[in-house]
Order: C-alpha cells, then sequence, then structure tokens
C-alpha cells in the first residue's frame, strides 16, 4: 500500500468517511467522530500504519487532514 493510502485509510476506518470528506480537508471538530478520543485513535492508526512515534506538539497540531500530512512528512513520509 503507498503511503497516501495508508494515511487516507486511517482517517477512513477511524471516522468512517469517505474520499469526499478528505477532499474537503477534514477538520478536527468539523465531525463528531473527530474529538479527543477521536483525534488519539487517528494518531494511533498513523503511528502503527508508518512505524513512527508522534511527538507530543504533532500530536496537539494535527487539526487536519492536510495539515496531518505536512507533520507526517517531518518523519520521513513521503506523498
Amino acid at each position: 500500500m503507498d503511503n497516501i493510502n495508508a494515511y487516507n485509510k486511517a482517517f477512513k476506518e477511524t471516522f468512517s468517511v469517505k474520499d469526499d470528506s478528505l477532499k474537503n480537508n477534514l477538520e478536527y471538530n468539523s465531525i463528531d467522530e473527530w474529538d479527543s478520543i477521536g483525534h488519539m485513535n487517528l494518531i494511533s492508526a498513523l503511528e502503527e500504519n508508518f512505524k513512527i512515534s508522534f511527538e507530543t506538539d504533532d500530536i496537539v497540531d494535527f487539526s487536519s487532514y492536510e495539515k496531518g500530512k505536512e507533520i507526517i512528512k517531518k518523519y520521513g513520509i513521503k506523498f
């Protein structure tokens, strides 16, 4: 699985959303599922998918689908 598909899979499985939601730059608290618990579930899924461990500041800053891609790039993941 390529990186963008793995990234999208984490969002789709965690929040039960479709590709359209991702294209519209899904944001924290923009859907009921992306609350604080959903956020940590997403972080956990991404850490597992990419075999990385987010720094606390990055977890806090991870506020949208697009922002998340920027943050993950810091860990050497390319899209």
